[in-house]
């Protein structure tokens, strides 16, 4: 059926990239990638910057100016904006959004790129500069889509609309990008249809996502030389030797859920030590503390807030029975006798559960599922939606808002993140007619 339907829209079928466009946007925006960085405070981006160049390519088409598109810039910080853009026919209420793809980048040192980063450059098929794949990229994608809209003005049966968003790569200063919006009601006409977060690799449905939430465990023992180990409390054993037992508890608790597998999950749950340090001193001294840290991702059939609650039940029964922990060698203990009499036992301290995140299972019988399988089959060959433990800001929660998510991006899943990031001008010229596809089905 997805096949017919192409054939009677040859207009949406042929609707394919503006190359010129959609590059010469993007160097405007890398230009501006590293006043984007998000890292504060050291590294507060102002999203303002790009927001302008999108505005550019747009405006001649805003209704301001006699043309189809309504456009609106949201701008809760000052030099911090969002972008919301409309193609919508006359008298239709239903929808098909584009959100996600964001203003911001991660930060990026010139020091260890082949290239600067914060200038466009072409080598082949590569795009390359930071924000290419993550996510300036998409957003000059979806900005040469609304032109294209506005330039054919087909006659849809259903409403577009795209959000570009502010502090998508960090999000330690509140109510500034999709969070805000979405309290605002800015967000709300989105809910007459199926909602597309832009922001992801591969260019194949990504289903699934994951819940996350960083963790620290601090042993409390007793510094004191290390020729007398029989008077100290080895904050490094004991930190090694609870961690051990709380990953065998999580594991236990958490197992690799029946779901997974149906969505095509890449790993189950995990909960990884990534970072350690202890008091410092020289290398004849027992340390008084030591810390491990670290993350835990879920699959969403879990709920991350019932996690941290277990870790915290792990590590209160472990200071409840310290002293059988297992040491390393007759002197080494996790309780002492003072001086003066008095018992010293070690501790753990957990912090868990701060600023946590959640992830969705994506809707498997949503229209805008299957028009995503459709247009993916047709345009690259074959359809290999997965699911991996990666985390997406307030994806959950809009969900749990009534908004039927499906996730989907065009970037390269290597170069995420990365020193050289780049996007390929091939996939993304698939990609326009991959969500001009999409545009086109939920519209008959």
């Amino acid at each position: 059926p997805h096949r017919r339907l192409w054939r009677q829209t040859a207009n949406m079928q042929s609707l394919e990239l503006n190359e010129e466009r959609f590059v010469s946007l993007l160097r405007d925006l890398i230009s501006e990638s590293k006043h984007l960085q998000n890292n504060p405070p050291e590294l507060v981006p102002k999203e303002t910057l790009a927001a302008r160049h999108v505005i550019s390519r747009l405006s001649p088409f805003s209704t301001e100016n006699g043309g189809p598109l309504r456009v609106e810039v949201v701008e809760y910080h000052k030099d911090r904006a969002n972008v919301i853009v409309e193609y919508r026919p006359e008298g239709v209420t239903a929808s098909v959004s584009f959100v996600g793809s964001h203003l911001d980048v991660v930060p990026a040192n010139p020091a260890t790129w082949d290239f600067d980063p914060f200038t466009l450059s072409q080598d082949g098929d590569k795009l390359r500069g930071r924000g290419t794949t993550d996510c300036l990229g998409h957003v000059a994608l979806i900005t040469d889509m609304f032109c294209q809209l506005a330039e054919q003005k087909p006659k849809l049966k259903v409403g577009v609309v795209a959000v570009f968003i502010a502090s998508e790569e960090n999000d330690s200063i509140p109510d500034v990008g999709v969070d805000k919006l979405l309290k605002d009601g800015k967000l709300e006409a989105l809910k007459n249809g199926p909602v597309f977060w832009v922001d992801s690799a591969e260019s194949q449905p990504c289903i699934g996502s994951g819940s996350g939430m960083i963790w620290k465990l601090r042993a409390v023992g007793k510094l004191f030389h290390s020729g007398l180990p029989h008077k100290a409390i080895n904050a490094i054993e004991m930190v090694h030797e609870a961690l051990v037992e709380v990953q065998e508890r999580f594991y236990k608790d958490f197992p690799a859920h029946p779901r997974e597998a149906e969505y095509n999950y890449s790993c189950p749950s995990t909960m990884k030590p990534t970072q350690m340090s202890c008091a410092p001193g020289a290398l004849n001294q027992i340390p008084g503390w030591a810390e491990i840290e670290g993350d835990i991702r879920l699959t969403p059939f879990y709920d991350v807030h019932e996690c941290a609650r277990k870790l915290h039940t792990y590590v209160n029964d472990i200071n409840a029975r310290i002293t059988e922990l297992r040491t390393h060698g007759p002197a080494s203990k996790y309780e002492v006798v003072e001086s003066d009499g008095q018992t010293l036992r070690g501790k753990l301290i957990l912090t868990a559960g701060e600023n946590s995140f959640e992830g969705i299972a994506c809707k498997l019988d949503s229209p805008g599922y299957k028009a995503l399988c459709a247009a993916t089959q047709e345009f690259k060959g074959e359809v290999k939606p997965y699911s991996c433990c990666g985390g997406l800001p307030l994806v959950a929660d809009l969900q749990k808002a009534g908004y039927d998510l499906q996730i989907c991006g065009f970037g390269i899943e290597a170069a995420y993140h990365a020193d050289n990031e780049y996007c390929l001008l091939s996939e993304m010229k698939i990609a326009m007619r991959i969500i001009s596809s999409i545009v086109f089905q939920l519209s008959a």
